[in-house]
């Protein structure tokens, strides 16, 4: 049976964390909590838990949680957020898995919680991502604030665990608009490093097929007026991240500090 290290990076969580720590207890044989200086009882609640804590000032999504994984005492990793956790089909799934992992990454799905509704449909299920993984064998990669775990060798099989992963998104519309202004001005801010730019004609439409793609292609109309506030804010997103995107290049053009 292989050891396991479940390795969580945080920031003020204290609402969340207990419930995620509750989750792993049964399949860890590691709780590594990476926290960025939380000012709130983040550490005490994983200390009560018998994690190992590590204070480390944040990094970026990519580096904070490739930075975690390699101060695992074990090589594989279940690498989680403070706001998910493991329903009991995925708990028992990863504990079969530790008995003779096949693969050397798994993806599972992850089920969204919008302010109190579980959707899915709008694209947000099954939403299926690699969580477990031998650390050896790849790394985070990806776009911040968007991570994604790969393998080395792409050629590799990736295993498909079943169970989801409970994700505990958003307690309210508030707390969405404040993780669309907070990612918008990241992703746009790397865009313009990159060199990239949109059109006007761009802003204009692409979020406008954002909405009917996710509401109606993805049938986010069967997740009622949760999938309709989900697929209306996922739009306004997409056009506020290219918008600022257009402004800070062309401010970047003008020699203006952004």
């Amino acid at each position: 049976m292989i050891k396991l290290s479940v390795v969580i990076i945080t920031l003020n969580e204290e609402k969340n964390l207990r419930r995620c720590l509750e989750s792993v207890k049964n399949v860890a044989d590691e709780i590594l909590v990476v926290d960025s200086i939380s000012t709130d009882n983040t550490v005490k609640i994983a200390v009560g838990y018998g994690a190992k804590i590590i204070l480390q000032k944040f990094l970026g999504h990519i580096e904070q949680k490739n930075f975690a994984a390699q101060k695992a005492s074990h090589d594989w990793v279940l690498s989680l957020d403070a706001d998910e956790c493991l329903s009991p089909e995925l708990e028992q799934s990863i504990l079969k898995t530790k008995n003779s992992p096949t693969c050397n990454a798994y993806r599972f799905p992850r089920l969204n919680n919008f302010c109190g509704t579980w959707i899915k449909h709008c694209g947000w299920y099954p939403d299926a991502k690699i969580r477990l993984f031998n650390r050896t064998k790849g790394k985070w990669t990806g776009e911040n604030p968007h991570d994604k775990w790969a393998l080395d060798n792409l050629n590799e099989k990736e295993g498909l665990l079943k169970g989801d992963l409970l994700h505990y998104s958003f307690n309210s519309i508030s707390d969405y608009v404040k993780k669309i202004e907070k990612y918008s001005e990241i992703a746009a801010r790397l865009r313009v490093e990159k060199g990239i730019n949109y059109s006007i004609f761009k802003i204009m439409v692409v979020p406008q097929w954002k909405l009917f793609a996710d509401f109606i292609l993805r049938l986010g109309f069967l997740d009622g007026y949760a999938g309709w506030l989900v697929c209306r804010l996922n739009a306004m997103e997409t056009m506020i991240k290219y918008a600022k995107t257009r402004q800070y290049a062309q401010w970047k053009k003008e020699g203006k500090q952004f």
